[in-house]
């Protein structure tokens, strides 16, 4: 398989989330998929992208000081 390619339990590892996880948010088309078949795989340059995607910068609150 390429190396490029990652496998549903990989792309837990990974990210660190249930196996279930990553089906689920394939099922609901939250992460970005590879259908090879029956076989569900995940590029690794669209979830980097996507990743990148809900990154969020830390915002500034107004803190009051006294």
């Amino acid at each position: 398989m390429p190396k490029n390619l990652l496998t549903p339990q990989e792309l837990a590892d990974e990210l660190g989330v249930k196996i279930s996880t990553v089906y689920h948010w394939s099922h609901i088309g939250y992460i970005p998929i590879v259908k090879l078949g029956n076989l569900l795989r995940f590029r690794r340059s669209s979830v980097e992208k996507w990743i990148e995607k809900k990154e969020k910068k830390g915002g500034r609150r107004a803190v009051e000081i006294l």
